[in-house]
């Protein structure tokens, strides 16, 4: 089934200079972007994405991550593109996941906090309608 999905590059994933990379990795995987920006996202913004974090121990290290440089955003469409681009990605935490994915290869150890993992994507049809009226509005 053809589905959309929200697609992050994180700032690390665009400081490191990877964006071209992720974006070859998810193109020959055979989905589209169908529409991309670069932004900073704001706190307002970041509050109502992770809306079930903000009152975790992490989240002000969260913001600051998210916060501390642009962030490349995207509208991937393919068939059943919310779970192809999750595998994509790789497990959350960048240590664990397997070589070949995104995570696997680009992720890193980080310093704080906030959990460095290069890129975010949408963990259901539901949530991916929900994050592209957020970033998309």
């Amino acid at each position: 089934m053809t589905e959309k999905t929200l697609m992050l590059i994180k700032p690390d994933g665009v400081q490191r200079a990877k964006v071209g990379e992720i974006i070859q990795r998810i193109e020959n995987k055979g989905y589209q972007i169908i529409n991309m920006k670069m932004v900073t996202p704001t706190r307002a913004l970041l509050d109502l994405h992770y809306a079930e974090h903000v009152d975790k121990p992490y989240y002000p290290a969260l913001v600051d991550y998210m916060t501390s440089g642009p962030v490349v955003v995207m509208i991937g469409e393919g068939t059943n593109i919310v779970a192809g681009w999750r595998t994509l990605m790789g497990e959350t935490n960048p240590t664990k996941a397997a070589p070949g994915t995104i995570r696997g290869d680009l992720g890193r150890e980080w310093p704080q906090e906030a959990m460095m993992n290069v890129v975010h994507g949408s963990d259901s049809i539901v949530s991916a309608q929900r994050e592209i009226s957020l970033w998309f509005n």
